[in-house]
């Protein structure tokens, strides 16, 4: 058994490096353009090892004990081979999948195989050679697996002693191959995404790992129609786009309509998104919270500050989705996580892209983390800075840099010489559990590892960063917005708890009149806002209210757990697995009256827990020239 692993890990990694290599050099004039092999051929050996580890890893922790057995000698052959068939398949299969769809095998890859007859009615038809050659290289990897792994010798077992630290030695490695890091999170897609390059992204894995996460990843693709009930397509995509205020588009984008820019700039302007972490109205003393943050309520009232913000979720990710994507919550996870939205997916950097931003996400944790890298680079972003970036940081917690050096860096960023408008994706990590920062920055009010404490210290690096910011040359051209991603400890006993989805959220910078919004606004109302601020006039397909305009706000979707709720004006709406809709009249901020549900309110919110999964699954959130590129 122990030759028949070695040569089983000797052949694998061969194989899978030929592979990528010759895919490499098809590909080579992007990834030439996009910054050399080295990256793909390092990260790809760890996701290699990954793979061989998980299905060689049984009979390597067995073989100390049944290596001298001809039976255990026989299974693992004939596992081996089968393991080494399935591999090879996959690598072949691949090239042909990159010139359809411009990725490595994925989860269409497995869908197709619920329709056999047509599939290979079409691969008969059409790709008689291809086929005709992968069955030649799988005739002969099938000879040369069965050469290599079929035959070995009984081994001579060592002693008991021997046994128990070989397989203790044994399972360590397997554990740490299978994790692919000894960092805080096991290696996955993300943790290899290198570039703006959706398909270069994927070079780095092989195509049986590309299939596995792809399958993995459909527990994340929960459909709302299948918890709160369903509507027709057409009556859905009709109140989307009334309730929108837009007029519906193509049947394939049909929210994709023309947005004017209500401000007209002399030069197109830069753009910055602060997202703050955990940072919920509860805390911000202008929205009637504990008061933390003296330099948050400053800037408010140099600003265009709304008082009735409301998150779309608990997550960072799905505040990232809002405020990014200007995409709605739903039962599934957030698009950053789904395996689907990681490239053709529409951002604002895919927007702005169109009128010649550079875009760039800083983090002061690691990017990899909720698959973020992967989204944003795979999703029109050209710069990626995380904590690997970051030059001498002042302060590292569990979570990463502290938010002096995220803007520190933003800063940095800003202040570079260029001819060409930006777009920069700032969130912060420090005011998260457990509750780290920097010492000396602002004074202490009882245990320091506290979530006030930490809020306090947040504030204090706002109002730092705005104070070089105000004396640089980028502020006259540049629009930030600052924003939380979620509150922090959401809970209560309410079905949808209001007051801890109510956060801060404020606009300022070049030429931006401070004032005070008291509308019901949603993250998602924030995107195609920022982009009438900075003169962008352009098609899209976000369903947020441009708020420059009248008549615009008045309503806010979430999502709590199984729990879609719909603010609409004083009333909430909410909808439950498999029961009946129920309705409140809401005061802030903790009361809530039951109401009879208004039907008509009812078909909006269920309208709005559906759309994001329709428009998922049909790749409606998306520009054109993406979708047209996504189906060749």
């Amino acid at each position: 058994m122990f030759t028949q692993l070695e040569i089983f890990l000797v052949a694998m990694l061969a194989m899978l490096t030929l592979s990528r290599l010759a895919l490499t050099f098809w590909l080579w004039p992007r990834v030439r353009e996009a910054g050399g092999p080295w990256i793909i051929l390092r990260w790809g050996v760890r996701i290699d090892l990954n793979q061989i580890a998980m299905w060689a890893g049984v009979p390597a922790l067995l073989a100390p004990w049944l290596g001298d057995q001809p039976w255990a000698i026989w299974v693992t052959g004939l596992w081996l081979q089968c393991v080494w068939l399935i591999f090879v398949l996959l690598e072949a299969s691949t090239p042909q999948f990159i010139q359809e769809y411009d990725n490595r095998p994925n989860r269409l890859y497995i869908e197709y195989l619920k329709y056999p007859k047509e599939v290979f009615g079409m691969l008969w038809k059409g790709y008689k050679p291809v086929l005709l050659a992968a069955a030649i290289l799988l005739v002969l990897a099938a000879w040369l697996g069965h050469a290599a792994f079929a035959h070995a010798a009984p081994n001579l077992l060592p002693t008991w002693p021997w046994r128990i630290l070989i397989t203790l030695i044994t399972g360590a490695l397997i554990a740490l191959a299978i994790r692919g890091t000894l960092g805080h999170r096991p290696i996955n897609p993300s943790s290899v995404a290198w570039c703006g390059d959706s398909l270069l992204n994927t070079l780095p894995l092989n195509s049986f790992y590309s299939v596995l996460f792809a399958l993995y990843a459909i527990k994340n693709e929960r459909s709302a129609a299948d918890v709160y009930g369903d509507l027709p397509d057409d009556t859905l995509k009709a109140i989307i786009c009334e309730q929108a205020r837009i007029e519906q588009g193509p049947a394939e984008l049909p929210t994709l309509h023309p947005q004017p820019a209500s401000h007209q700039p002399e030069q197109p302007l830069n753009l910055v998104l602060i997202v703050q972490e955990s940072l919920g109205a509860q805390y911000v003393g202008n929205l009637g919270g504990a008061g933390l943050t003296p330099c948050l309520d400053a800037l408010a009232e140099q600003g265009w500050n709304f008082t009735r913000a409301y998150a779309t979720g608990t997550r960072s990710v799905r505040g990232l989705e809002a405020v990014t994507a200007g995409f709605p919550p739903t039962l599934s996870d957030a698009a950053l996580r789904l395996n689907g939205a990681q490239s053709h997916f529409f951002t604002l950097a895919q927007l702005l892209r169109r009128h010649h931003y550079r875009s760039r996400f800083i983090y002061g944790g690691e990017a990899h983390f909720d698959n973020m890298k992967s989204f944003f680079l795979g999703n029109g972003f050209d710069e990626l800075h995380d904590l690997p970036s970051f030059e001498s940081p002042a302060f590292v917690g569990t979570w990463g840099a502290s938010d002096e050096d995220m803007f520190n860096k933003l800063h940095s960023l800003l202040s570079e010489p260029g001819e060409t408008p930006t777009l920069h994706l700032a969130f912060s990590v420090t005011n998260h559990t457990p509750w780290e920062y920097p010492a000396g920055r602002i004074p202490v009010e009882g245990e320091p590892a506290t979530v006030q404490n930490t809020v306090r210290y947040a504030d204090w690096a706002i109002g730092q960063f705005f104070d070089h910011a105000r004396n640089s040359d980028y502020w006259k051209n540049t629009v930030f917005l600052i924003v939380a991603d979620h509150d922090a400890r959401v809970g209560g006993a309410q079905r949808i708890p209001l007051r801890h989805f109510h956060i801060p959220a404020l606009i300022l910078g070049a030429g931006v009149e401070a004032r005070r919004d008291d509308r019901i606004i949603s993250q998602i109302d924030l995107p195609t806002t920022l982009l009438s601020l900075i003169g962008i006039s352009d098609a899209h397909p976000m369903i947020g209210h441009d708020l420059t305009r009248p008549g615009t706000g008045g309503r806010a979707p979430m999502q709590y757990e199984d729990h879609y709720g719909y603010l609409k004006d004083d009333t909430l709406l909410v909808l439950e697995p498999h029961r009946e809709p129920l309705a409140y009249r809401y005061a802030a901020p903790d009361t809530y009256t039951p109401t009879a549900p208004d039907p008509e309110l009812a078909r909006i919110a269920l309208a709005h827990a559906l759309w994001p999964t329709w428009a998922y699954r049909h790749h409606a959130h998306s520009l054109p020239e993406l979708l047209h590129h996504a189906s060749i």
